[in-house]
């Protein structure tokens, strides 16, 4: 293995385990500030540790864009922004409700939904992206789904997001090779935060203890998970092998699961990590279907 590929392996494989262990973040956060508190502070952060990026952007030649790009940065980015935000607070909102490891398992169904939903593009999934997803659905429903066919509250939520997660998937694609992709990371992280804030304003209780409590995990959840490993993403796909780079982040799940237990000392029964296992193998499958050859 070249000595490029082997960096970019490394870095995506710290970007997934920086993502997984934000689950526990996350949930140690709202010990003492409520999920909206929460994000809007931890955007706002990530937004903070993207100027840097955003200045550097500046002093490079413009990107190739379409006519009507500032028109098309400012709806499609404000559209992407509303969809970051109903799903990042979906999300932490169920981990009041469920544990890190679910939530990152579930969460990560969004690579088995995003090609199917490119079927209102008229894309066709290949016969893994189906094979993945019907492994990814038995893999949910031995995690959590209950006996009498129900599915736990904070679960169910988490499934919702991440349906909203594979639309903010699908609007990155459209947008980003038309516009420059750190303006508009930096736009949806605004809105989100924006929003997130506005509303923690209207439902929640605002104390600077709580938040100088949360500190820590607001600072891991801004800095490291919005800021750092976007940055790392970014700078690692320009050299990591398509097969590498799916196995890699699809791992974000499994270091969910593996800070809960960890430091939120967080079980899973038999039934639940076969169901784990057979997420990961859908979502793996179902990524690395077109690669085969």
């Amino acid at each position: 293995m070249k000595s490029s590929s082997l960096t970019a392996d490394l870095l995506l494989l710290g970007t997934a385990a920086i993502w997984g262990f934000a689950f526990v973040a996350q949930r140690v956060g709202m010990e003492h500030v409520g999920p909206f508190t929460y994000n809007g502070i931890r955007f706002a952060l990530g937004c903070l540790s993207l100027v840097p990026l955003l200045l550097a952007g500046r002093r490079l030649p413009e990107a190739v864009a379409a006519p009507m790009a500032s028109r098309l940065f400012l709806f499609g980015g404000g559209a992407l922004g509303l969809v970051l935000f109903v799903a990042v607070s979906l999300q932490q909102v169920a981990l009041l409700y469920t544990t890190a490891g679910k939530a990152g398992f579930i969460t990560g169904l969004y690579v088995v939904f995003v090609p199917i939903f490119g079927l209102i593009w008229g894309q066709r999934p290949k016969a893994g992206t189906w094979a993945g997803a019907v492994a990814a659905a038995v893999g949910l429903y031995l995690l959590s789904v209950t006996g009498d066919l129900s599915m736990a509250f904070g679960d169910g939520l988490v499934l919702v997001s991440a349906l909203f997660w594979s639309v903010q998937v699908l609007l990155v694609a459209y947008l980003s090779p038309r516009v420059r992709p750190v303006e508009l990371a930096f736009y949806q992280f605004s809105i989100c935060a924006l929003l997130s804030l506005l509303t923690a304003g209207a439902v929640e209780r605002f104390a600077w203890s709580g938040i100088r409590a949360a500190a820590g995990p607001i600072l891991y959840g801004g800095v490291l998970s919005v800021g750092v490993a976007y940055t790392l993403q970014v700078v690692a796909q320009r050299s990591a092998r398509p097969a590498h780079a799916s196995i890699l982040m699809s791992l974000e799940a499994v270091f969910a699961a593996l800070g809960g237990w960890l430091i939120l000392d967080e079980r899973l029964s038999l039934r639940a990590l076969v169901g784990c296992g057979l997420m990961l193998a859908g979502m793996l499958f179902s990524q690395l279907w077109a690669l085969r050859k």
